[in-house]
């Protein structure tokens, strides 16, 4: 977002030579109030005297860094500067959440899986953010 709006140069992209249909990482990709969802149903479940649950939370299917760059310039109809780095020592190929524990204990469903609406709210929050620091 930040090299979508001139905060920053350009973006860094670490690996493009992994096994994936791009080359770059997979992620699963949450929108934050699904997130929030999550965090709050969990409170729920702590204080009507459940049990500690250690949960994933996440759509359950992956999307690359290049694809989300691309979605990213075409929301923000800027085409910023991407460099192709190698790996970051460590990094898998791909890490995509299994929720379904988190749906069965705490019946959380996620309502925000659309990458370009995901997108256009983190643009307009960073927009936001910025307009109130600057």
């Amino acid at each position: 977002m930040q090299a979508a709006l001139g905060q920053r140069a350009y973006l860094d992209v670490f690996g493009t030579d992994y096994l994936t249909s791009d080359g770059s990482c997979i992620r699963d990709y949450i929108q934050v109030t699904d997130l929030v969802d999550a965090h709050l149903l969990a409170l729920r479940h702590l204080r009507e005297g459940g049990g500690s649950l250690t949960l994933n939370c996440g759509y359950g299917r992956g999307i690359s860094v290049l694809e989300v760059i691309d979605v990213v310039k075409t929301v923000s109809k800027i085409d910023f500067e991407v460099r192709l780095k190698g790996r970051r020592a460590g990094d898998p190929a791909s890490l995509v959440a299994g929720a379904d524990r988190i749906r069965v204990e705490l019946g959380w469903s996620p309502k925000h899986g659309d990458l370009h609406k995901i997108v256009r709210q983190a643009l307009d929050w960073e927009r936001r953010l910025c307009s109130k620091l600057g």
